[in-house]
Parts: C-alpha cells; structure tokens; sequence
C-alpha cells in the first residue's frame, strides 16, 4: 500500500491545487479583531492610529491628544504615561494604520472624503496628504494660497506665528528664554499645542500658568489656530505672521 501525505493526492488522482487551497484556507469574521483594530475611546476603526510607549496601546491620533488634557493615565490599563506632559508619550503608529485599512474596505477612501469636506466647508486649503490624486478645485485653490516664496513648505503648515513674550509674574523667574518666537504650524494645531511649544522650549515648571492672548482676545486652549486667525481677523496678522502674546503667571488658588 503506498502511503499518500496528508494533504496531497494520490499519483493517480487529478487534482485543482488552487481549489484545495481555498478550501483548507480559513477565513475569520472581522469582528474578531475589533480589539486590535478600533480604538477603545471613540469604538471606531483607528484613523491616525496612535501608541502610548508606555504601555503600547493604540488609539487615535485625536481620542488620545483629547484625552491627555484631562489625564496623564492610559484609558485602557491606567498607567501613568507622564506626571506632567503625557503628550511626550505617545508615537504614530503607521503600521498599524496600514493594517486596519487593508482590513477595512473603503475606510480609507472614506476617511479621505471626510477630511476634504472638513476643509472645504471651512474655506481652509486641503492638505496634500488627504489626496491620492488632488482633485482640480483643490489644486487651484492651492495655487492660489500658496506663499510666494523660493523655499519649498509643506501644505499642512499653514500658519506662520510670531510668540511674544511679555514677562511673568512676580516670583516666576526660573525659566529660559524663547530663542526662536517665530513657528510654522498646522492650522489645526491648537492653542494647547502653542502653550506646551513654549513649555518645552522654556523649560517651565508644572506649577507656571501660560496665558496666551491673540489682540485683546485671552484665548481657550481648545481653539485651533485656524478658529483664532479667523475669529480675529487682520488685526492679529503683523506681516503674514499670527502674532500671539503670552506671558507666565501663577495659577490661581481656590
């Protein structure tokens, strides 16, 4: 008796190799891994997925930075991220962002759609990055935006600030110079974002307030720059720069 391997045909037997691939091949609900795909803050599939090294959990990129401001633990196992700076913590993770789009039909393509109806309802130019292929309305609107200068500046920072400093507080004086107030950012970056630059390039202490006033304007850390540069108008604009004061004071006790 001749012994055949398990999985293979006798020599006598005509086999379909792609058939019997496809019928041993196993296939799995996506559902089974939600846990690995979708992010534990929002219940979504990851957009921008986003790992806290702490800990390697992933969120996305916007559930975790919303979260952050409120807390320095993990949503899912409560680690301490960061006494102070949680922010400091966390890395993009594109990967797995690949992973999840491969896995989820369309999600990317919808995903696109959204952020560039996001731009075009607010009047604001669309990033590069949301376009495979930019669509011509897109691509004349940044034509015409775009700044006339001979070095090359990515899209997504749209915004150019000047920081001014204007003093601290009496009995704040442990703190370093801004060497460089003037930045290029994101339009979507928001006031928070400007308040933890100037932290890091200051080096101040967890007890130090930044107050940060656009005009006559004291500004909401939640605001983006896009909302504040339009909420103000011309007047906060000296030469094309969004110039925003700030200055270093003592929280206020209770």
């Amino acid at each position: 008796m001749d012994l055949v391997p398990f999985g293979h045909s006798s020599p006598g037997e005509s086999t379909n190799i792609s058939d019997s691939e496809s019928e041993d091949e196993t296939k799995l609900p996506l559902n089974q891994f939600y846990p690995y795909i979708r992010c534990a803050l929002c219940c979504g599939f990851l957009i921008d997925a986003t790992t806290v090294t702490e800990c390697l959990h992933s969120f996305c990129k916007s559930c975790i930075v919303k979260h952050f401001f409120s807390s320095n633990r993990c949503p899912t196992c409560s680690t301490v991220v960061h006494q102070t700076q949680p922010l400091y913590n966390i890395r993009p993770d594109r990967k797995l962002q690949d992973i999840v789009y491969k896995m989820v039909p369309f999600l990317e393509e919808l995903e696109r759609e959204e952020m560039y109806n996001f731009y075009t309802d607010r009047g604001l130019e669309v990033p590069k990055s949301v376009f495979v292929t930019s669509p011509p309305a897109a691509k004349k609107q940044r034509k015409d935006t775009a700044p006339q200068s001979a070095s090359s500046i990515p899209a997504e920072l749209d915004v150019s600030l000047l920081l001014e400093f204007v003093g601290a507080e009496d009995g704040i004086s442990d703190y370093k110079p801004l060497d460089r107030p003037y930045v290029r950012v994101s339009g979507e970056a928001t006031v928070r974002h400007v308040e933890l630059f100037i932290r890091k390039k200051m080096q101040l202490g967890p007890t130090c307030q930044v107050d940060v006033v656009c005009g006559d304007h004291l500004l909401d850390r939640y605001q983006s720059l896009k909302e504040v540069q339009n909420f103000v108008g011309q007047e906060a604009l000296q030469d094309g720069l969004l110039v925003l004061h700030f200055g270093l004071v003592l929280p206020a006790e209770d």
